[in-house]
């Protein structure tokens, strides 16, 4: 005969509480050497003991190591920016999408405040515009490059740089990364004087 679970197994073992675990185990490693995690291996743990079905219906976000605060969705790890920045060389285009106007973005002058934006009088991040995304249109200036450009989207975070992403590869770009903005000190330090 074959094992029947319990009527009420799914509360036992709930989808929440592997996450959470799972989680832990990710923030654990990629934040600290101390705990004796690497995230390869943490990931290995994570899908032996729930298996990858259960990881693979979750979003498990990234640590940034400047802060507390998980990086958002979509953002590229330093990794990947770093591989995509060394094989676009110059070809590079850095996407900014943070608004110019405060009374528009309040929550830009903060990064504003950190990293300006792009100036090519002063050649200031020189493979760098600012094509502002637009929350009221759902939308953003195209720049005006070839579809195969390798472009890196960013905001001051990264919830915009995704949108902008996401737009940009609907309109038919396809190399496009999102690389967080300046709050995600780690992946700027890849990319945000380019």
């Amino acid at each position: 005969s074959s094992w029947i679970p319990p009527a009420d197994h799914h509360h036992r073992h709930s989808p929440t509480m592997n996450f959470r675990t799972v989680a832990l185990l990710v923030a654990a490693s990629s934040r600290s050497t101390v705990c004796g995690f690497s995230p390869a291996a943490s990931s290995s743990i994570a899908a032996a003991r729930f298996g990858a079905h259960n990881i693979n219906n979750f979003t498990v976000r990234n640590m940034s190591a400047a802060s507390s605060e998980p990086r958002k969705a979509g953002v590229s790890s330093p990794t990947d920016i770093k591989e995509f920045v060394s094989s676009a060389g110059s070809s590079l285009l850095v996407v900014d999408a943070r608004h110019p106007d405060a009374s528009v973005e309040p929550g830009d002058a903060k990064s504003l405040a950190v990293a300006g934006f792009p100036d090519k009088d002063s050649n200031f991040r020189p493979n760098a515009i600012n094509l502002p995304w637009s929350r009221e249109s759902n939308s953003m200036e195209v720049p005006e490059v070839d579809k195969d450009t390798p472009i890196i989207t960013h905001c001051g975070g990264g919830g915009r740089g995704q949108k902008a992403k996401d737009y940009l590869e609907s309109v038919g770009f396809t190399k496009v990364l999102n690389g967080g903005g300046p709050k995600e000190t780690e992946c700027w330090a890849e990319y945000g004087d380019k």
